[in-house]
């Protein structure tokens, strides 16, 4: 069971497909929100969550005050359960603060290279068997997408060496977390 742990749509329990999907824990997203309230990069945000999934991740975003959360799943059967998530979030906001949640059935690098926005908040959470040589061509096409104080936020297993971190983005923190490793990134200085 998946749910939405705080803000207007906190306890709710979202779909989860039944195969192809390794959520992120409950334990997990408490940490990395409890990190990102404190550093208030959630409320006003633009996000993206790549590799979605469930869209757990964007989705605990919108609930906590980002306006505007872009869900980029490519399996059609995950990307489908993001858009029936996302209809069960908007449907919990406050009258007048409704966020614009959209789902792209694509692939990652497909939808990165055909994006013309700027994003302040983005969550890289790919299936662990996912490369990262697919990883760091990824990381390359959004680095100048992102608005100058934006967040990445990249999870991979802990067993994965760090992934190679392209021109224009840095590595502020690395925390482990049993088998996951959360790496904290930003744009460099330009």
């Amino acid at each position: 069971m998946t749910r939405i742990i705080a803000g207007y749509a906190g306890s709710l329990t979202i779909a989860v497909p039944s195969a192809g999907t390794r959520p992120t824990s409950d334990r997990l997203r408490e940490a990395i929100f409890s990190a990102l309230e404190a550093r208030d990069a959630i409320e006003g945000a633009r996000v993206l969550d790549l590799y979605a999934g469930t869209g757990a991740l964007g989705l605990e975003s919108a609930s906590r005050g980002a306006p505007h959360v872009t869900l980029v799943e490519n399996n059609a059967r995950a990307a489908a359960t993001c858009r029936k998530n996302a209809t069960l979030i908007a449907a919990k906001a406050p009258r007048g603060s409704k966020p614009i949640i959209l789902t792209a059935a694509r692939a990652v690098h497909t939808f990165l290279e055909t994006s013309g926005d700027q994003w302040d908040l983005v969550f890289i959470d790919p299936p662990y068997e996912l490369g990262n040589a697919e990883l760091d061509v990824a990381l390359a096409l959004l680095a100048p997408q992102l608005s100058p104080d934006a967040l990445v936020i990249v999870e991979r297993s802990s067993r994965d060496p760090e992934p190679e971190w392209p021109a224009g983005l840095e590595l502020d923190r690395r925390k482990d977390y049993g088998d996951t490793t959360l790496y904290w990134v930003q744009p460099s200085e330009r």
